[in-house]
């Protein structure tokens, strides 16, 4: 196994919040702006040096997937804003691989054999209960959490979308990922459109957050090469190390801190997650 490609998706896209955290005045609509045009910039370099093989209905398709991912990145935004990177991280990385395993199982018929059925709900429960340890917070309000929770499980959607859009066409994983970083920026040009805030056009901080689409695209890069290297069963469960990193970095790098009771939930909900990542 190639380990350095196996681990580059995971730190690409567990930097993202730690990235846009530590960028001054920085607000979601800077951060999905800013990371769509990232994510081109990446996209266009890539496409001149792998020359990929593109047609007009992949092509269209793939960007629609790309919006998908950008609806989804707006919700974790949001969430980094209103609870924390310590709280989102491991709630939507948990609804991300249960949405995932679901229709892979349901949809996509990798659940063909008792053994097959019996790891997918053994992954989902892990995985649920996980996500419900992370999302509990003494002294939280209520329905806040409850607000925040369905935020991300309703954008989580468009992160299904991107995540299994590749299963659902015969093309390579290079040969997508120019229209779906397209997509992304043309995702974030229409939230800021029709949320009215066009504002954050001109705005600097949209600017510094090309580094964060920088990450995101790094990231999403090498986890082409890493399925061609591992295969898709390593280089996805590698790839949700990702989570460990975001939650740990919110910690201890941009200050999130976690005491205590909570602490102990998230980590635990955590270990789950990933553990009914690596089951699934």
């Amino acid at each position: 196994m190639n380990w350095i490609i196996a681990f580059l998706p995971a730190v690409g896209w567990g930097l993202i919040p730690i990235i846009s955290g530590k960028i001054p005045s920085s607000r979601p609509l800077n951060e999905i702006y800013g990371t769509g045009i990232g994510a081109v910039i990446i996209g266009i370099i890539f496409t001149i040096i792998a020359h990929p093989k593109m047609s007009i209905g992949i092509f269209l398709l793939a960007m629609i997937s790309g919006i998908g991912w950008a609806v989804g990145q707006i919700g974790q935004f949001i969430s980094f804003t209103n609870i924390g990177v310590t709280k989102t991280m491991p709630i939507s990385a948990g609804l991300q691989l249960i949405g995932s395993c679901l229709i892979g199982g349901l949809i996509f018929h990798e659940w063909n054999s008792p053994k097959a059925i019996f790891l997918g709900i053994l992954a989902l429960v892990l995985m649920v209960v996980g996500v419900f340890l992370t999302s509990i917070s003494k002294g939280y309000n209520e329905s806040n959490q409850l607000k925040d929770f369905l935020l991300l499980l309703f954008t989580s959607i468009g992160f299904w979308i991107y995540a299994t859009f590749p299963k659902t066409v015969k093309v390579s994983g290079k040969d997508l990922f120019l229209p779906q970083m397209i997509g992304i920026l043309l995702g974030a040009i229409i939230y800021l459109v029709f949320s009215k805030k066009t504002a954050a056009f001109k705005e600097k901080a949209s600017y510094w957050n090309i580094l964060t689409g920088f990450s995101f695209s790094i990231g999403a890069c090498a986890y082409i090469f890493s399925v061609e290297e591992n295969g898709v069963a390593s280089a996805f469960i590698y790839s949700q190390i990702a989570v460990v990193i975001a939650t740990l970095g919110g910690m201890y790098i941009l200050g999130d801190k976690k005491h205590g009771k909570d602490l102990v939930l998230t980590l635990v909900g955590l270990a789950l997650i990933v553990a009914g990542s690596f089951i699934s």
